[in-house]
């Protein structure tokens, strides 16, 4: 990260937007993570993003193993610019990464052994794999899984919309989490490189205002 440039582009924000990109930052978590795996809708990974950026989950990772998608921005209502985006080819991959950041995986599953949403353990480090809508995880995400949740449901229907159950269980999470003691928030490093990211996605015309900066730091 080049600290002059970040510097230099912050000249670019107003004092409005760089307390609100600080206040933001505070409320930011990478103590929970939220994994798609082969989600067919488009506008069910959009709305599940936008759902993270709502409740301070800084990444999203995508399991494109049969279906590649682009996010859909009208209904991600510019979550995109705010949430990292990590996608993979296999739920193979995706675990060995996530498992190598310190995750225990957890499956989202109506599973009779899964524990329920109100009794899960806030304090580990978790990812939250959320399958397709037809058929949920797959076996591969069962197999792997460190531990099973559910959302507790009182009528006929067994099942719920993947970004309606990703809210949910976002919500009751995030919120108890902060009341835990866990050291949840982002280190000022981390703090600080998607501050600079934030304000290069801010700024129109970015490519060519840090072109300008460069060669004037070459005269």
């Amino acid at each position: 990260m080049d600290l002059q440039l970040y510097e230099y582009l912050q000249t670019y924000l107003t004092d409005r937007r760089k307390q609100l990109f600080k206040e933001v930052l505070a409320q930011r978590t990478r103590h929970f993570a939220v994994v798609t795996e082969d989600v067919y809708q488009l506008h069910n990974t959009s709305a599940v993003m936008r759902s993270c950026d709502v409740f301070g989950i800084q990444d999203l990772y995508v399991v494109e193993e049969r279906f590649g998608k682009r996010v859909d921005k009208e209904i991600a209502m510019g979550a995109q610019k705010w949430v990292d985006i990590h996608r993979f080819k296999s739920t193979k991959e995706c675990i060995q990464e996530l498992r190598r950041k310190g995750y225990q995986i957890i499956a989202t599953t109506p599973h009779d052994s899964s524990t329920l949403l109100h009794e899960f353990d806030v304090t580990m480090k978790s990812a939250f794999f959320f399958g397709q809508e037809k058929y949920g995880v797959s076996d591969e995400v069962m197999e792997q899984a460190d531990g099973y949740l559910k959302i507790p449901m009182y009528g006929f229907t067994e099942s719920l919309n993947i970004s309606v159950s990703a809210a949910i269980i976002l919500q009751e999470v995030v919120t108890r989490m902060r009341i835990e003691n866990v050291d949840w928030q982002l280190t000022e490093n981390e703090k600080l490189e998607l501050e600079f990211q934030w304000t290069q996605k801010t700024i129109k015309s970015v490519d060519k205002i840090m072109e300008r900066f460069y060669n004037q730091k070459k005269t």
